[in-house]
């Protein structure tokens, strides 16, 4: 694993580039009636005006989702009241900051929110939305861990795979780190999920955030994929699969930026992610595209041009 991360170009030069031709996930015996997505942004300490307009190209290639944007600001939360029944998958690019203390969502919405969810809702977490909601502890179980906001020991054990395993450790300290944006090797965990059922056992995911130290309750939570830390010299979870009541979490810790979206394996999982959530099923089969060794990332040029560092 070492080697394959030494190997690994930190520039986009040292990935292969992938056209857009070909590259959307295709789908078969699927239901007439399209997937209804909330895409929900507007306060992250991300770039959510660079990554959102991302996240819905991407939703928008399988042709099965019908997405509908949702913006609201810190300014705008107190009167952010909206009707969960009109969609069946709730995409969160969206997070109250990695101190905590950002205005939160009112206390009915957050009920409504646990009962949509506990009905069947779906729910996608991306990258630092799990920074978010510290305190909610009905929102931290349905994410199954999260990072910064707050969060230490009260919010639940650390979770990683050592020597194959996932290790529940409860020792003490604060929660979120990363290291700088670097290449790294993604290891599926459990392939007979809907999810990752097809995918190769290990890929190469391109320069990103690879979060570590993540706590929660860990409950109903099946970790997917995890990846190698050189801050902790663990094996992270990355890719993870939650049931909250009768409602489907797919949390992804990838995407920090275009960059980092551009990845072939991002846009896979997102894709595939998103049905799961909304469905509990998977129709979509994983693109030729995707990569089959683990020695460099596979880059679609279609949405680096996106970044907007790249217009400069």
């Amino acid at each position: 694993m070492r080697k394959s991360l030494e190997s690994a170009a930190v520039a986009v030069a040292g990935a292969v580039l992938l056209g857009v031709a070909g590259t959307a996930s295709t789908a078969v015996g699927r239901a007439a009636a399209p997937i209804r997505v909330m895409l929900l942004d507007g306060a992250n300490n991300h770039d959510w005006k660079a990554t959102s307009p991302v996240i819905r190209k991407i939703l928008d290639e399988p042709d099965m989702f019908t997405t509908k944007t949702v913006t609201v600001d810190n300014s705008e939360v107190a009167q952010f009241k909206p009707d969960w029944s009109q969609f069946d998958v709730v995409v969160l690019n969206y997070n109250t900051g990695i101190t905590g203390d950002a205005p939160e969502w009112p206390a009915d919405t957050k009920r409504s929110f646990e009962r949509f969810v506990a009905g069947g809702g779906g729910v996608v977490s991306v990258h630092a939305a799990d920074n978010g909601f510290g305190k909610w502890l009905e929102f931290n179980e349905m994410i199954a861990v999260g990072g910064w906001g707050g969060r230490d020991e009260r919010s639940g054990p650390l979770w990683y795979f050592k020597k194959d395993a996932l290790v529940k450790d409860e020792a003490p300290g604060r929660a979120g780190t990363h290291g700088a944006r670097l290449p790294f090797q993604v290891t599926v965990r459990d392939g007979s999920h809907a999810i990752t059922r097809g995918l190769p056992k290990q890929w190469m995911h391109h320069n990103d955030e690879l979060y570590a130290t993540l706590r929660g309750p860990g409950k109903n939570m099946t970790v997917l994929a995890t990846a190698y830390s050189d801050q902790t010299k663990r094996d992270e979870p990355i890719l993870l699969a939650i049931t909250y009541g009768k409602g489907r979490i797919f949390h992804t810790t990838e995407g920090h930026d275009v960059v980092a979206m551009s990845s072939i394996d991002f846009v896979t999982t997102l894709q595939r992610g998103t049905e799961w959530a909304a469905t509990g099923r998977m129709t979509q089969k994983v693109p030729a595209s995707f990569p089959t060794t683990p020695d460099a990332p596979i880059v679609r040029t279609d949405i680096l041009q996106m970044d907007p560092n790249a217009r400069k």
